[in-house]
């Protein structure tokens, strides 16, 4: 039980540190509106690989790694949006 719980917390740091890292780069293109710098093919590419990752997440029904790829999904796929948007 002591190691799931010790696996859990871990998993759940390691999704609140990657799925908040793009959070300012969201906040900064809603504000800016400037998305030149980005790549489509890169943001496309992971917005893609976060949704296989949640739905690994959901085949395995490991909550960390459905809660940290379906808010990073999110995230992403608005940097996607604004991206055809305003790039």
């Amino acid at each position: 039980l002591l190691k799931n719980m010790k696996s859990l917390i871990i998993g759940l740091i390691a999704g609140i540190l990657c799925t908040f890292s793009f959070i300012p780069q969201v906040v900064k293109i809603i504000k800016t509106k400037h998305t030149k710098d980005l790549s489509l093919i890169t943001f496309s590419a992971l917005s893609l690989g976060v949704f296989l990752w949640l739905i690994y997440g959901l085949m395995i029904k490991e909550f960390p790694v459905i809660a940290a790829n379906a808010v990073t999904l999110i995230l992403s796929l608005t940097i996607v949006m604004m991206k055809i948007k305003h790039g």
